[in-house]
């Protein structure tokens, strides 16, 4: 119970406020009358979208008929899909606008009630959780109700998920500051996440023999490792290879995040021996030789599905169909591309290089050995010659220049998965996703992805994230809660090798 003090208090500062509100909406209602005489035309086709919302959002129904008002026709959500479909981006980015702002919570009603909730807090409970349901059903956006019609018509839930594509764009980075739009993609995000709950999902197998239309999918949305062509894309779901992915009913033939494994005697610890081997095309399983199984790569398709969780969960169920498989299968482990690591670095370099700390990244031998090796002309500061080596990825043409840098390389890429930070969690979100799993940041690997584009990212390093099964609920909590990262002996070796040499 609220103490009466606390009400009293609470209540007047709710009518004070509701009385400022009324005011303020006195003076917006002058100043928009005033704007509209001197602004410039609107862009064509605004009335049109005004008498669309108009009509295709209905209002809500009162709390007393909630469950009695029937549902509108079909024809309204089709409406709205068809127009919303024909629309430039501006003219989404007005109707989006237009639609959280005018059709939202009603401010008014949330308002009254919650004065209605303090005077009731001292009566009895069956009369307080009443009031309080009525609160938290004035607090549904009134738009929310085409969203779950939209649902319910053939091809609703795709439209929403690309929809919610659209306002991610909107609530980007410095892309939109309005808290209507926010609050759009908040109350998407919690539909979403309620039809694409795990238990709605189905795990598919994806072999040979799956429709060409969905291989066609996979091989487009393999955002990792690129498929080359169709001997490529049989190879990886062919023989010691399996690929999975999640489908949804309301998305028929559309896989939503698919996971690329690979069957091997030990835990890989490059990428070149996974998607470039040829001779496992036409061969048999021989089962003795299967004791691992490496995750490769997992790649999500729908933009809109961006925070609902279907990653951490593919993974689980896979292990458990691995297992099932291969009952004598002990190894779990990602085979993981380390994003971002080259452009953190460069970034590095030029701090050190402005603040004068060159000689504390690498020890003193480190960069008279990166001089020689470079060749560096007189007075040209190692710094300069390191930093124009990595934005080049010339090192890699020399065997010498390799040897010399991956001591270097490697503690600070160790450095960058293991202590950079964003807001306490893993700065790189290929190790944020798999610690939240309840991975260990077990091995880094040199010279594991030589392809032109994993120098450019990461220097050709990639990462083992193992799951130990009997651990990985324990790691997922201290990382979560506590924010510590559960990493091997060899990780942190070369994070203590770091900073030894570094002011980080």
């Amino acid at each position: 119970m609220i103490s009466t003090p606390v009400i009293w208090a609470v209540r007047s500062s709710v009518r004070c406020w509701r009385q400022r509100a009324v005011f303020k909406g006195a003076l917006e209602v002058v100043s928009v009358s005033g704007r509209r005489r001197f602004s410039a035309p609107t862009r064509r086709g605004a009335s049109d979208m005004e008498e669309l919302l108009a009509r295709v959002v209905v209002p809500l129904p009162s709390y007393e008929t909630r469950d009695k008002s029937p549902p509108p026709p079909e024809s309204i959500s089709l409406e709205f899909m068809h127009y919303y479909r024909s629309l430039e981006k501006e003219d989404k980015i007005d109707i989006l606008t237009k639609l959280s702002q005018d059709y939202s919570v009603d401010h008014k009603a949330v308002s009254e009630l919650s004065v209605r909730l303090l005077d009731t807090q001292l009566r009895d409970m069956a009369t307080i959780l009443q009031v309080e349901d009525r609160l938290r059903y004035s607090l549904t956006p009134r738009y929310k109700q085409l969203l779950s019609h939209i649902s319910r018509v053939e091809g609703g839930v795709k439209f929403l998920v690309d929809l919610r594509a659209d306002v991610l764009e909107m609530v980007a980075p410095k892309a939109s500051e309005s808290p209507h739009i926010k609050e759009l993609n908040s109350t998407l995000k919690s539909l979403l996440s309620e039809w694409f709950s795990v238990g709605l999902l189905r795990l598919e197998r994806i072999t040979w023999q799956s429709p060409c239309e969905i291989l066609q999918k996979i091989s487009q949305y393999e955002a990792v490792h690129p498929i080359r062509n169709w001997t490529d894309l049989k190879r990886r779901v062919g023989p010691y290879r399996r690929c999975y992915a999640f489908t949804h009913a309301a998305m028929p033939g559309e896989p939503l995040v698919v996971l690329h494994v690979a069957l091997t005697e030990d835990i890989s610890d490059n990428i070149q021996s996974i998607v470039r081997e040829f001779a496992t095309l036409d061969s048999e399983e021989d089962v003795n030789k299967i004791n691992a199984a490496i995750f490769y790569s997992i790649s999500s398709t729908q933009a809109g599905l961006q925070g609902v969780e279907l990653g951490n969960y593919l993974i689980k169920r896979v292990v458990r169909e691995l297992q099932s498989e291969f009952p004598h299968m002990a190894q779990f482990s990602s085979l993981s591309p380390i994003p971002g690591f080259s452009s953190w670095l460069q970034g590095l370099l030029s701090q050190y290089r402005k603040e004068g700390w060159g000689s504390d990244l690498l020890s003193e031998q480190e960069w008279k050995e990166v001089e020689q090796a470079t060749d560096s002309a007189p007075g040209t500061p190692a710094v300069d010659s390191l930093r124009k080596l990595i934005v080049t990825s010339e090192w890699t043409r020399s065997e010498r220049l390799s040897s010399v840098l991956e001591p270097v390389l490697m503690r600070l890429c160790a450095w960058y998965l293991y202590g950079e930070k964003r807001r306490g969690y893993a700065l790189n979100p290929v190790a944020n996703f798999h610690l939240q799993n309840g991975a260990t940041m077990w091995r880094l690997n040199w010279r594991a992805d030589t392809s032109p584009r994993g120098v450019a990212n990461s220097c050709g390093i990639m990462v083992n994230y193992r799951y130990f099964l009997n651990e990985t609920s324990k790691n997922s909590t201290i990382y979560l809660q506590n924010k510590v990262i559960t990493a091997s002996e060899q990780v942190l070796g070369f994070v203590s090798q770091f900073q030894k040499n570094s002011k980080l």
